[in-house]
Parts: C-alpha cells; sequence; structure tokens
C-alpha cells in the first residue's frame, strides 16, 4: 500500500473511534407532523431535553412550513394536536400530544410533546442518555 492510502485509512479508522461528545451533540428532528391530516408543521426541530414521559422540541420560526405559524408571536393553537416527528440521528419516529408551547423571542419557539402510549419505553431511555448532561 502507498503511503497516501495508508494516511487515508488510517484517517477515517481513527474518525471511527472518536466518542460523541455529549457536551456538543445535537438531536436533530427531520420534520414535525401532524397526525390528523398529515399536516407537515415543521420541517426541522432540535431536541433540548428529554424524559421518561415527555420531550423539548426548539424550532426557529422560520422552519415552520405554515405562513400563520411563521407569521404569529403565539402557536398556542398546537397545543392538544397531535403529531410525530422522526429523529434523525437515531433514524426513530415517535409520536405525542403537544402539551405546552413557550415563544422565545429571535430564538425561536419550544414545544413540550407528551409521547404516546404507543411510544417505546426503551427508546425513550436512550434518548435520554443521548442527550448532554447539564
Amino acid at each position: 500500500m502507498s503511503a497516501a492510502k495508508n494516511t487515508l485509512r488510517d484517517k477515517y479508522r481513527t474518525a471511527l473511534r472518536k466518542e460523541i461528545n455529549k457536551e456538543v451533540a445535537k438531536l436533530t428532528l427531520d420534520s414535525l407532523c401532524s397526525m390528523e391530516n398529515l399536516e407537515k408543521l415543521a420541517k426541522y426541530g432540535e431536541i433540548i431535553e428529554a424524559s421518561a414521559t415527555g420531550i423539548l422540541i426548539k424550532i426557529d420560526r422560520q422552519d415552520f412550513v405554515s405562513k400563520d405559524l411563521r407569521a404569529n408571536l403565539n402557536i398556542d393553537q398546537l397545543i392538544g394536536k397531535e403529531v410525530f416527528f422522526n429523529i434523525h440521528e437515531m433514524d426513530l419516529e415517535i409520536s405525542g400530544k403537544i402539551a405546552r408551547t413557550k415563544f422565545l423571542g429571535k430564538k425561536g419557539f419550544i414545544i413540550a410533546v407528551d409521547y404516546s402510549s404507543d411510544s417505546p419505553e426503551y427508546w425513550r431511555e436512550c434518548l435520554m442518555d443521548f442527550l448532554p448532561t447539564k
């Protein structure tokens, strides 16, 4: 093997062995959709916190699909809506009900989702392990 191939191979081997830095690791959503009519509500989100019963998602205003949601400072019309989302890094789809929302100003919104009863308990616990500890 040539020296260039060895260097390239070693680069990829070490990249695979690196530990995940939980302080900077992010879990993101591919989309947030309504279960009622399968309407896409948001095209991207970031998971802030998770527990065994629910999850907190941060969504920037520009990531909402509906112009109505992007233009509004209050998204309380989403409370009680059944939703599902796909966590990109885990390739996991979870469903739940929006429990509350909070406006963060220029940073966007925080949405609290309570898991539905059919959400796998094992994956809920794994999700808590992937998030940074404070």
